[in-house]
């Protein structure tokens, strides 16, 4: 019919966690493995412009005020004039990759004592020619030093932080690398040493008792972080092996409740805090998988889950459909829906709904839902309310891609196929196209593409070939219900 109704459509908006992309990689050292690493950078990080410098007086004369990062060894980061790159690039951030054994497992003020040239990083990792290789480290070294640019600049858009507290680089460098391959694009990782810098990140004061428990959460970026991960030892004042993640995990736990907390530790203090914590013992087998499992189910990047008061899983949901649906028996007046009732208004005011929509890149629903503060079959009404005009929107949301509208898998396909590889590319670098595939409830796909990274045709035939394979697999189960 001539006027039938045209379909509404409504804008995919997707959540981009690093608006500032760090575009060069200036590498001086010594050591022929960090600089043949710049090889793996523009393998992983195909944005980034690596170069490799050659003596002191070509890294002063560097001067940008864009996102950058300088890569040091111990050889070479006592050679600049830091001061002077801070002056001519402000937007950088300066690392060491240090081969000290020292260094590896000291304290910030203990390795300044030592070796003064270690004030000059703004991060410092460890690197060996046994385990932690450069090549194998690097990238998550540079993400790292992204993620601090992005906090540091606090853009407008709301932060999702992993904290990780631990002053040893060695154990950092043989950590993040597996932290990243869990939560890819959808989080930042920020690292403090020290009890004192991490409680000016969370709370914005020098001292404990200048923590205002009535408007603490507009200092600080404690609303921000999703984890924290923090050892049981690290300095704190004059003390540099006291049990301060002990006070760390108790301060958190009364003002962020929502926050999951692990205790990365194989020390026996931290049996004290397993009913606040989920213990990680340091280079257990099976340490890794539980600390994957544990960020999915908690920090709201897998499915979304309901449990009992004493954490007995009664639901595992996969989407805003299966959420939605669960509602309906929360609202009946019957001993099932009066305890999902309960659970419900404890999620609420633990901002629970909220992160995981935000994970699953639900941002708007986010920001409607994260300041309400019902009760019972009102909070049900309107977490239903808010849920069922956002599942209305979601077959008409299309992935935009150089004008093509995506509404579906086959449409995504067609999209990987044709369109210019160059097009294709900022997509997959901002994790855009697994956001618009968590919003249509295909998670397991979003999953497998956040970690693909590249340029050119070889990237577009990568991410076609896992389309295809998941749109024959979601075919066969929709089959088979």
């Amino acid at each position: 019919m001539a006027n039938k109704k045209r379909r509404r459509e409504f804008p995919f908006i997707p959540r981009i966690i690093n608006p500032v992309k760090v575009e060069k990689a200036f590498i001086f050292s010594a050591e022929t493995r960090i600089r043949e690493s710049s090889q793996i950078l523009n393998e992983n990080m195909p944005w980034l412009q690596t170069e490799v410098l050659c003596s002191p007086q070509a890294v002063s004369q560097v001067k940008s005020d864009r996102a950058t990062v300088f890569l040091f060894d111990d050889t070479a980061l006592p050679l600049v004039d830091v001061e002077r790159i801070r002056r001519n690039n402000p937007e950088a951030v300066l690392v060491l990759l240090s081969a000290n054994a020292y260094i590896h497992c000291s304290p910030p003020q203990l390795a300044k004592a030592k070796y003064p040239y270690t004030a000059g990083a703004d991060l410092v990792f460890a690197y060996s020619t046994t385990s932690l290789v450069p090549p194998l480290i690097i990238t998550s070294v540079v993400r790292a030093a992204e993620d601090l640019i992005n906090i540091r600049r606090s853009s407008k858009v709301r932060r999702f932080i992993f904290l990780v507290v631990d002053d040893e680089p060695r154990w950092l460098s043989q950590f993040l690398p597996t932290l990243y391959s869990i939560i890819g694009q959808r989080a930042d990782v920020m690292i403090t040493r020290t009890y004192e810098v991490t409680l000016n990140f969370f709370f914005g004061v020098e001292e404990e008792s200048q923590i205002d428990s009535r408007d603490y959460r507009s200092r600080g970026h404690g609303d921000d972080v999703v984890c924290l991960i923090a050892d049981i030892f690290f300095p704190k004042g004059n003390l540099f092996n006291c049990d301060a993640g002990r006070d760390l995990v108790r301060l958190i736990s009364r003002y962020y409740p929502r926050i999951p907390i692990i205790v990365a530790s194989k020390a026996k203090e931290a049996e004290d805090l397993k009913k606040a914590a989920l213990l990680l013992p340091k280079g257990d087998p099976g340490s890794l998988q539980k600390l994957k499992d544990y960020i999915h189910d908690f920090s709201g990047m897998g499915d979304f889950l309901i449990c009992d008061k004493s954490g007995r899983e009664l639901h595992r949901i996969k989407n805003i459909q299966g959420l939605y649906r669960i509602l309906f028996a929360a609202e009946k007046d019957t001993k099932r829906g009066r305890e999902l009732r309960e659970i419900m208004e404890s999620y609420g005011q633990k901002d629970k709904f909220s992160t995981w929509l935000y994970m699953h890149s639900y941002q708007e629903l986010g920001d409607i839902l994260r300041p309400k503060r019902s009760q019972g079959r009102r909070l049900i009404a309107l977490l239903k309310k808010h849920l069922k005009e956002e599942i209305r929107q979601l077959n008409a949301a299309p992935l935009m891609v150089d004008g093509t509208k995506v509404l579906s898998l086959e449409d995504l396909l067609q999209a990987l196929r044709t369109i210019s590889p160059d097009i294709i590319q900022p997509f997959s670098d901002n994790d855009i196209i697994s956001s618009w595939l968590d919003r249509k409830g295909f998670s397991e796909l979003a999953e497998e593409l956040r970690p693909i990274h590249g340029s050119g045709l070889k990237l577009s035939e990568i991410l076609a070939a896992i389309v295809e394979k998941w749109l024959k697999a979601y075919a066969r189960r929709n089959s088979s219900l």
